[in-house]
């Protein structure tokens, strides 16, 4: 899903090229895309879009007549800027929005069609939509603990939440928590003040760190390129691959849809953290430690733990 930092630049993009144009026309592919009724989506067409601006991992269209075109990309949404009026494209294809000097495309590669189209008038039901996150890169570091404190949660759910902080997901926590050196099973009642400043750094230093590379990647065009796996990413869809700290292998958790990376000799003391699948299965046959994986590995392999 696109987060913070990959909304920032296409907001970088559109800022420069839809704000103060006139949206022509909206097509759509999907009849399931659009969410909303009144006002109907052909109000918006011919109005000016006089702004931009992100509510958590919503883009808003800021348009005339106090219209607000929300767009919410999920995990498989994406946007596409081509020549205007260009066909949408086949089987991803979800909507077309077309200005007099280019068209948006909006796709969708995947068969669960989870992207949303909002038409609202009003700031006040625009309103509505705001979760109430906080901006981590706004916020203050008494601020940022106020909401890391406000419950008693796991880090990866706390950074994750979008009523407690603003644009953050699956990936960017999972490089947040790995620059902080944090469990992701971590409980933030369990937080020191000290261990408060250490995560606030990292997560301004890991999104602004990202921001800038995604920029500089663009170069001021289209980030065509906006994925949740990045090579030189520290461990988010690095299953088994070395940690760029310390070498050990990342390890995950998995569960539904969503899996945890994280590396055990930096984050949790060498402690394997329990993937409910697989540790139920186990049982006692689970290994605790890396120690303990690497001698079920030997055991598994024993040519490999008598090479030279």
């Amino acid at each position: 899903m696109p987060e913070l930092p990959d909304l920032t630049v296409y907001l970088d993009f559109l800022d420069n090229h839809i704000v103060g144009q006139t949206l022509e026309r909206i097509r759509l592919a999907s009849p399931f895309v659009l969410r909303t009724a009144d006002p109907p989506l052909k109000a918006a067409e011919g109005k000016t879009v006089q702004g931009l601006r992100r509510l958590g991992k919503r883009l808003v269209f800021e348009l005339e007549d106090e219209l607000f075109l929300i767009i919410h990309l999920m995990i498989a949404g994406r946007f596409r800027w081509k020549e205007r009026g260009a066909a949408i494209t086949a089987k991803i294809g979800l909507a077309a929005f077309d200005f007099s000097n280019g068209t948006l495309l909006l796709t969708e590669a995947s068969p669960k069609k989870r992207a949303a189209i909002h038409l609202i008038r009003g700031a006040e039901v625009l309103a509505e939509f705001n979760r109430g996150g906080l901006e981590p890169m706004d916020a203050t570091v008494e601020e940022f603990r106020s909401r890391l404190l406000a419950g008693n949660h796991t880090l990866k759910r706390a950074l994750t939440d979008p009523d407690l902080f603003s644009g953050i997901g699956n990936a960017y926590s999972d490089e947040i928590l790995h620059r902080a050196h944090m469990s992701p099973v971590k409980l933030t009642r369990t937080l020191e003040q000290g261990d408060v400043e250490t995560l606030f750094a990292a997560t301004r230093e890991v999104l602004q760190e990202w921001i800038d590379r995604l920029r500089h990647e663009a170069n001021g065009g289209f980030p065509e390129k906006v994925t949740a796996f990045r090579k030189d990413m520290a461990v988010h869809g690095r299953y088994k691959q070395p940690c760029p700290v310390c070498g050990t292998p990342v390890q995950r958790i998995v569960h539904a849809e969503n899996e945890v990376n994280y590396c055990a000799r930096c984050q949790t003391g060498g402690r394997l953290l329990a993937d409910r699948a697989l540790s139920r299965l186990l049982k006692a046959d689970w290994p605790r430690t890396l120690e303990e994986l690497e001698e079920r590995r030997a055991s598994l392999n024993p040519s490999r733990s008598s090479a030279p």
